[in-house]
């Protein structure tokens, strides 16, 4: 039983609720700059480009009240295949 209550005290300081905000990078829509959409709020924009050394960017976004563009969310990957 102390192991089991061990063991569920480590899992639960290993859970965090806060993360960091996404940043965008070179190639994203909001590198270095504000855009804004003429899509109404809430709509989702996805965007997809080939970031450094060749690695595809999956990019989306959220529209705000205000008309500009949230980073929501963001994966990147090789844009290739090995067999």
């Amino acid at each position: 039983m102390r192991y089991a209550a061990v063991f569920l005290a480590i899992a639960l300081t290993a859970c965090s609720t806060t993360a960091a905000p996404l940043q965008p990078i070179p190639g994203s829509l909001t590198y270095g700059r504000v855009m804004h959409s003429p899509y109404p709020p809430g709509t989702v924009v996805k965007h997809t480009f080939l970031g450094k050394w060749g690695y595809r960017t999956f990019e989306r976004y959220v529209v705000q009240p205000d008309g500009t563009l949230k980073l929501t969310y963001q994966d990147i990957s090789p844009d290739f295949l090995w067999d």
